[in-house]
């Protein structure tokens, strides 16, 4: 064993090392929290001064964060935030969690992942391990931030300093699995640099921490969890489609061959697909299979069916004022219920009700919304719109329409179906609403 590695090894078994996080956000900021409860003084590095004031101040700005835990660790000297590189130096574990948005051209932007290596690399010191947790295509680490690491730091990987890649698997709003107890994937340059990365994920997580043969894998392997799902619920939009058409219930459709106990696992329609991960990484993949001459067929097809979705929202809203009242979508009133991109969760990522609010509202039609986890949102114009303060059975009755766009459990859907002329749930929000009237249209 290496001295270095035997050092390294030895110093997050004793917790002795300071750990940095580059990116607090909703990545960067469970994955601080969780490496400053198991022992570790960490420090956050944001180039947002309003994020790294609050989290000094102990003010947490992320669902799955709790607000006394945050304010306990950094009131304990555990955890702080700055958005100066230098500190770099004192870290001897350092973990990048920046975005990795897709250009306008849905091209790979990985700018952020760039500028925060080269940051890095200016501060990296002899024996630091470095690991990258972005989502991102399969070959960054090794063809992008080993080469700036190496030239920046005048050090060798694997002598000097270890990388890899581990990605991250976290899911807002989820009640069952949050940062500490979600398996974790690693994968280094070289034999030592997965044992690093792994040991001190060991020592954070309560879940399993499973290793891969280099970071290319546990790049593909995360590209594969959301194309994975991004396939099935094009297939699933897709059939949505289909049995529109031909007069079918979809969601009965899945809740019986859900009932199959082997060979199948339920997708549901919606009005798009929404969230940073799952409309984005597909193209990360189709992006770097042309530089191998090879189309992702299936994977851009589906890009494709979920990318119309919330256009077929508007057109079955027009079809069904036009059928039910004999009324242009100009001019009604409409009522979004929800503009979040999945339940329960103030996150409005590539929100597909956002898309659906705008093109409501350039067909001429008078648009509120209500959301109890968003007061409010930017407008792509920059405008902020605001959400009802409440909905009670008068507010609900003005409305020529109520379209369902997020299924958030505050909301009483019995009662928004008892009073509203008309309802288009997209969710299946009202499944369990008693005595349905025929005021329902599901997707």
């Amino acid at each position: 064993m290496s001295n270095m590695k035997e050092e390294l090894l030895q110093k997050i078994e004793s917790r002795d090392l300071v750990v940095g996080v580059v990116g607090l956000g909703y990545v960067g900021l469970p994955l601080a929290v969780e490496k400053a409860k198991a022992g570790y003084t960490v420090i956050g590095f944001d180039v947002m001064p309003e994020k790294v004031e609050m989290v000094n101040s102990g003010h947490n700005y992320i669902g799955d964060v709790v607000d006394e835990e945050l304010a306990e660790l950094v009131k304990a000297g555990k955890l702080r935030a700055t958005s100066s590189f230098e500190d770099v130096a004192s870290c001897r574990f350092i973990a990048i969690a920046v975005p990795t948005p897709l250009d306008e051209y849905q091209q790979p932007d990985i700018s952020y992942v760039e500028k925060s290596t080269t940051d890095v690399a200016k501060y990296l010191k002899k024996g630091t391990m470095v690991v990258l947790e972005s989502t991102t295509y399969p070959g960054t680490t090794e063809e992008l931030m080993l080469p700036i690491l190496e030239e920046g730091s005048n050090m060798k990987c694997g002598e000097d300093f270890y990388l890899a890649f581990s990605p991250e698997r976290v899911d807002p709003g989820n009640k069952q699995y949050k940062t500490k107890n979600t398996p974790k994937v690693v994968g280094g340059i070289g034999e030592d640099s997965t044992e690093v990365a792994a040991a001190l994920y060991s020592n954070v997580l309560e879940a399993e921490v499973y290793t891969v043969s280099s970071p290319k894998v546990a790049e593909m392997e995360k590209i594969l969890e959301n194309t994975y799902r991004n396939v099935n619920i094009g297939l699933i939009n897709e059939m949505a489609l289909i049995c529109d058409k031909m007069g079918i219930n979809i969601w009965e459709v899945v809740d019986a061959a859900k009932t199959k106990p082997y060979g199948f696992h339920a997708f549901y329609p919606g009005p798009g697909v929404g969230g940073h991960c799952i409309p984005l990484d597909p193209f990360y993949l189709t992006w770097k299979a042309r530089e191998y001459d090879t189309h992702m067929n299936i994977i851009e097809a589906s890009g494709t069916v979920n990318d119309k979705m919330p256009e077929w929202v508007i057109d079955r809203t027009m079809r069904i004022l036009s059928r039910k009242f004999q009324k242009a979508l100009s001019g009604s009133k409409v009522l979004v219920l929800g503009v979040a991109y999945k339940n329960d969760i103030d996150d409005l990522r590539d929100s597909p009700a956002l898309l659906i609010f705008d093109k409501l509202e350039k067909e001429d039609a008078l648009v509120d919304y209500y959301d109890p986890f968003n007061p409010s949102f930017r407008r792509q114009d920059g405008e902020t719109e605001y959400s009802l303060k409440e909905i009670n059975p008068e507010v609900i009755s003005e409305y020529d329409i109520v379209l369902i766009t997020t299924d958030h459990t505050p909301v009483d859907y019995q009662m928004v179906v008892d009073n509203a002329k008309f309802v288009f749930d997209t969710k299946n929000a009202t499944k369990n609403v008693e005595n349905k009237k025929d005021n329902i249209e599901l997707l």
